[in-house]
């Protein structure tokens, strides 16, 4: 790892079960990394035997939700500034070479990074639907709020500067595992929603899953990609579907009367 620059970047690493993947991951940033902490929150297989042989610095602890770990990380770094990876994400030649050239930039008042993130579906790689995401920030300036889906590094009304170059998210596993995490992420979603005081809305059930699945399919060209494309639009339009009924239902189950039990209740069949 570089230890020969104007500035030091900690790269924080968020894992579980995930030992081929977060190996890979933490290869791609040896190239500019000073320091690479990993956290596990918890895994069965080799992840943190895995990590620790690649010299990083592990830290084990029980998931606490996605903020609150990515958190846990930063405070655990021996730097300031914080490069936020994902175990199924990796850095490429061109990201790591601008990390390593803005090391050696002096400082200009820019606390934040955005960097260009491409997912891959059924073995393509959606280009055009790629996301500009903040993944380097000063822990000092900038934290994470602690929400609990889709979190990020909160740069408030300071500049957000952009860094050249892509990560490349190995998101897909299989169609059963990308509806699991679909499932997860739509609770998350509808329970935040909910705190924010939004409800239900018939509306939105019936136009934004169309509206979602035209977003993907035709705008961000998902057309191009064939089958691949086809199934990311439409996985597309049953997370809004599953988000708009889950936030009914949480909104139906706080308003639904609770009835107590009485010496007279029939006993509970098993």
């Amino acid at each position: 790892m570089s230890t020969q620059s104007c500035r030091l970047i900690s790269v924080v690493i968020i894992t579980q079960d995930e030992a081929e993947r977060t190996a890979r991951a933490i290869q791609s940033c040896l190239p500019f990394a000073d320091e690479i902490v990993v956290v596990d929150g918890g895994s069965k297989d080799a992840t943190v035997q895995t990590a620790q042989a690649l010299g990083c610095q592990v830290y084990v602890n029980p998931w606490p939700g996605y903020a609150q770990q990515r958190n846990f990380g930063a405070a655990k770094a021996a730097s300031d500034w914080i490069f936020m990876l994902d175990s199924d994400e990796t850095v490429d030649a061109d990201l790591a070479q601008a990390l390593n050239a803005w090391k050696q930039r002096p400082a200009d008042g820019v606390y934040a990074f955005r960097v260009k993130r491409i997912g891959n579906f059924f073995d393509a790689w959606l280009e055009t639907t790629s996301d500009q995401l903040i993944r380097l920030y000063h822990r000092q300036q900038i934290s994470i709020p602690e929400v609990v889906v889709h979190e990020e590094p909160d740069p408030g009304n300071l500049p957000v500067g952009t860094l050249t170059g892509t990560i490349w998210h190995y998101g897909f596993r299989s169609l059963h595992d990308h509806v699991l995490r679909f499932n997860k992420y739509t609770d998350l979603d509808a329970q935040a929603l909910l705190k924010k005081g939004r409800t239900f809305s018939p509306l939105r059930l019936l136009a934004r899953p169309v509206a979602r699945f035209l977003q993907k399919y035709l705008l961000q060209r998902m057309y191009r990609k064939g089958m691949a494309g086809l199934t990311v639009a439409l996985l597309w339009s049953y997370y809004e579907i599953l988000r708009e009924l889950k936030l009914y239902e949480l909104t139906w189950a706080a308003t639904k009367p609770v009835v107590l039990a009485s010496a007279n209740s029939p006993e509970p069949s098993i």
